[in-house]
């Protein structure tokens, strides 16, 4: 077997393919948590605040080797990626958790129906003679 032929039946298995559709919802799942997080819900928060834009904070470290770049570390733009973060990890949870309610719960295994009455009688008798012996 080839390898061409052998990456072809690995990249058309179900798996892969579904692997590479959920990678790529979930990359425009993430723009849309982004743009949710950075344009509406971090600009009324930054107002209440005293008009602070996030992603523009930061603490400036000096001026690089080169004398006319300035090294800033942009703690708010990290802080904007942690809110997009939690965002999308309290949005997947309850996502996972309404398809889990969906899920009917495996039935539970039927309980044989009882013996009927003569069976019943008979082994009685049986356990009766046994004791006898």
């Amino acid at each position: 077997m080839s390898i061409a032929s052998e990456f072809k039946e690995f990249a058309m298995k179900g798996n892969v393919v579904d692997m590479a559709v959920g990678i790529i919802v979930g990359g425009a799942f993430g723009k849309i948590v982004s743009s949710f997080v950075g344009d509406v819900v971090m600009p009324p928060l930054g107002k209440a605040i005293g008009g602070v834009n996030f992603s523009d904070l930061g603490t400036s470290l000096g001026l690089a080797a080169d004398g006319q770049t300035e090294v800033v570390l942009k703690w708010g733009a990290f802080l904007q990626t942690m809110f997009d973060f939690l965002v999308i990890a309290l949005v997947l949870f309850f996502a996972l958790k309404g398809i889990n309610r969906l899920k009917a719960p495996p039935p539970a295994p039927a309980a044989p129906p009882p013996p009927p009455a003569d069976e019943v009688l008979l082994t009685e008798i049986r356990d009766l003679l046994k004791a006898q012996r």
